[in-house]
């Protein structure tokens, strides 16, 4: 297909202009602007205030989100933790869950000057994987112990809609025997991170079997965002991304994520631009974002603006904000990756954060071949700051007091949608997460766990039992029994048993 042909197609502007409110989008600077303003000196007591309002797990309105965006005074930073944390463990629990990014493509048609993908940078070498190489790279992610992945791909005509779902066919047919020998393994959930598509395109992925469908605004400011993305190409128009989620939501896909790249504009700008993206899902659909992520701009190949933008976000500033989008959206999962140093990860589990990843390659055929990203460079997006293996931070995370969770069966069980969230909200959906969240665990440690990690995975899921069989919420609903018989079949050998 001719690209330039391709590109005069893709946006439908009736499918845009459907979600506008008397011709404006939900981003409205002005007011972003005066809410922070207004907000520079927050009263303890408001602050404290809201506090409380996010532990009942109800969303903050702007002003308030504005409030807790200005808090500098320590102490008070301290509460606000405290109380991301603790809001954290109502809705999840003492959970991480695990996925793995799959870059499948990194033809791209856009210019944006801050991405290693750019149709317009010689130092890429370009690929598109076949079916035969995203089965090998699928081989290569469950033979880590993974069951769940995020594939991503470059907005491209030989990567459309037709090329994602037939690859997500490819990834759900991988099946791989574990090493121990107990039955098989299989990516059990498959989330898209793609270019942002017409209705019709988005249900062939939904019929195909997408998980969570993920897009970035990037930047929120509609100013920066002009700058950043060339006026003639498909991502050079704003709002066509910005009710990305909105299409996806009509065309029938009821998990999606979004996120913005922080380190291209104001970080409070970026926060509150997420926040008013939650309240809109929430005002035409009824569902806020089933996910937040919210990666740091890191070095890029062939990217002067990637080292070099005014607006990088230092480490305090990158917790603030973390710690801000846990109170604001209470429900919605947070997603910190393997950009980020180990350390730094470490210490950002602990302001709220839900999902991460790990053994992360994001070289195109990376996986299959074994290839540190020092010596894929030429087909990266970024640089990682943390290339450690699955194992190794789920020893880390279990000596920390937190349980590895692969679990994907809410997803199977229907809870999704309309449905996870209000079990979200009201502190259900995590009990039944607790319980899956253990039966995976399990069986992670009898088939992929070095020595180390089974000694620390023993030590936490024995007083994760504990604490199952003496919680009432188990007991009261009869769910103990079919619990315990399925891990003890699981630690048996058996498979995939969930509640």
């Amino acid at each position: 297909m001719d690209v330039q042909a391709w590109v005069k197609q893709v946006i439908r502007q009736e499918e845009i202009d459907k979600y506008l409110v008397k011709g404006k989008d939900f981003i409205d600077e002005k007011k972003i602007r005066t809410n922070l303003e207004q907000q520079a000196h927050p009263d303890p007591q408001r602050v404290r205030d809201i506090l409380q309002k996010s532990l009942s797990i109800k969303l903050l309105t702007p002003e308030e989100t504005a409030v807790l965006l200005n808090v500098t005074d320590p102490a008070l930073l301290e509460e606000m933790r405290e109380a991301a944390l603790e809001v954290k463990k109502r809705v999840y629990d003492n959970r991480i869950v695990f996925f793995a990014p799959l870059y499948c493509s990194n033809l791209c048609v856009n210019r944006c000057v801050y991405c290693g993908f750019r149709s317009d940078n010689p130092e890429e070498k370009r690929h598109i994987l076949s079916p035969e190489e995203i089965y090998r790279e699928t081989e290569a992610i469950i033979d880590e112990g993974h069951k769940r992945l995020i594939a991503v791909y470059g907005e491209h005509p030989k990567s459309d809609a037709d090329y994602i779902a037939d690859s997500i066919s490819t990834i759900y047919a991988v099946k791989r025997t574990t090493p121990s020998g107990n039955g098989f393994n299989n990516i059990r959930r498959v989330n898209i991170n793609a270019a942002p598509m017409a209705v019709e395109d988005l249900r062939k992925l939904w019929r195909a079997g997408i998980g969570t469908f993920q897009v970035f605004q990037e930047t929120y400011h509609p100013g920066r965002y002009a700058e950043l993305h060339p006026a003639n190409t498909i991502k050079g128009n704003f709002r066509w991304r910005l009710y990305a989620m909105h299409r996806a939501m009509d065309a029938g896909i009821d998990d999606v994520a979004i996120g913005a790249l922080f380190g291209l504009y104001d970080w409070k700008f970026e926060v509150m631009g997420l926040v008013e993206h939650a309240h809109d899902l929430e005002r035409q659909f009824g569902i806020g974002p089933h996910t937040i992520s919210f990666p740091r701009m890191q070095p890029a190949p062939g990217s002067f603006l990637s080292e070099n933008s005014p607006y990088l976000v230092n480490d305090d500033a990158f917790k603030r904000l973390v710690m801000v989008l846990r109170l604001a959206v209470p429900y919605t999962g947070l997603i910190v990756t393997a950009r980020e140093r180990a350390e730094l990860r470490r210490e950002i589990i602990n302001y709220g954060c839900t999902q991460t990843d790990a053994s992360s390659k994001i070289g195109i055929g990376a996986y299959a071949g074994k290839k540190l990203q020092e010596e894929n460079a030429d087909k990266v997006q970024f640089m990682l700051g943390d290339q450690r293996s699955l194992d190794e931070v789920i020893k880390e995370l279990a000596d920390d007091g937190y349980i590895t969770s692969f679990c994907t069966a809410g997803y199977r069980c229907g809870r999704t949608g309309d449905k996870i969230m209000n079990l979200l909200e009201k502190g259900v959906e995590g009990k039944f997460c607790k319980l899956n969240a253990v039966l995976t665990f399990r069986e992670y440690l009898n088939d992929y766990a070095s020595a180390a990690t089974k000694e620390a995975g023993e030590r936490l899921i024995q007083r994760e039992l504990q604490e199952i069989e003496n919680t009432s919420f188990f007991t009261d609903k009869k769910l103990l029994p079919t619990f315990l018989n399925y891990y003890r079949r699981i630690a048996a050998g058996e498979r995939d048993l969930y509640m």
